[in-house]
């Protein structure tokens, strides 16, 4: 199973109040990987990314999609070396120049904390 699809596999798992559907688009350049739905929100994207080394990758097109479409719209991020290993932040899409420049000045809406992940992305405010 490649990164990316462990990644998708956890967020499922951690977000279970979620309903996931996984983007195969080769018609649109740049969709994020996933579209997610719940009730009180309604639809949300979500694109996955492995981090390797110090940079974060982003094709031409996924950085027009997500400044183009900033709201409702998600960048998850798993550290596969660095800080620490395993490491899972969320950002919004606005973050996305900041993530191509350094990751590492860009703070993230959320680090290491599915509940607080899922409480993001479905809008609900946490107590």
């Amino acid at each position: 199973m490649k990164p990316e699809q462990k990644l998708y596999q956890k967020l499922k798992k951690n977000t279970p109040n979620i309903l996931w559907s996984r983007l195969e688009t080769w018609v649109t350049l740049g969709m994020p990987d996933l579209l997610g739905y719940h009730n009180s929100c309604g639809f949300f994207m979500v694109e996955l990314k492995i981090q390797t080394g110090h940079t974060i990758r982003f094709s031409p097109h996924q950085k027009l999609f997500s400044t183009l479409r900033p709201n409702r719209n998600f960048i998850l991020v798993e550290h596969a070396r660095h800080a620490p290993r395993g490491a899972v932040k969320l950002y919004g899409s606005k973050s996305i120049e900041g993530l191509v420049l350094d990751p590492r000045e860009v703070k993230p809406l959320a680090v290491n904390d599915w509940q607080l992940i899922e409480n993001i992305l479905i809008n609900k405010k946490n107590n």
